[in-house]
């Protein structure tokens, strides 16, 4: 009925907080740069960039299931948007969105977090072919 709603919130919140965080990470580089860090320190990916691999995650997913409640008669173009409220099944309705809803963000949350342990393991290990100085 209404599942979408709870990863589209997220997917707002973490839209703000990459925003703020992107700003305050190019600045940081931009002051480092100043200071002659290396440049191998500066490139590094961000967290704001690995946070909107999340942000793409959730717009997509909420998009998909909005576009699928739609399709069945869910949602509608008109005020209240949403049938469950329309036809008096609100508690049904947020007792999806508390299940459901929350178990959908909650696990494209921990997959999220997979993505970003793997790709800092990844960027951890040395590159073949490159000789390291001892």
């Amino acid at each position: 009925m209404a599942c979408f709603i709870v990863p589209g919130t997220e997917a707002v919140v973490t839209t703000i907080v990459t925003k703020v965080l992107k700003k305050k990470e190019q600045e940081q580089a931009k002051e480092a740069l100043k200071e002659g860090v290396a440049l191998d320190e500066v490139k590094k990916t961000p967290f704001s960039h690995k946070l909107s691999w999340l942000n793409t995650m959730l717009w997509g997913g909420s998009a998909l299931l909005a576009f699928e409640h739609v399709w069945h008669g869910e949602v509608m173009p008109w005020f209240p948007f949403l049938t469950a409220i329309n036809n008096g099944e609100v508690m049904e309705m947020l007792s999806e969105m508390s299940t459901v809803g929350v178990s959908m963000a909650v696990l494209i949350t921990l997959v999220w977090g997979a993505m970003v342990a793997v790709s800092s393991a990844l960027s951890k290990r040395p590159v073949k072919g490159i000789e390291t100085e001892k």
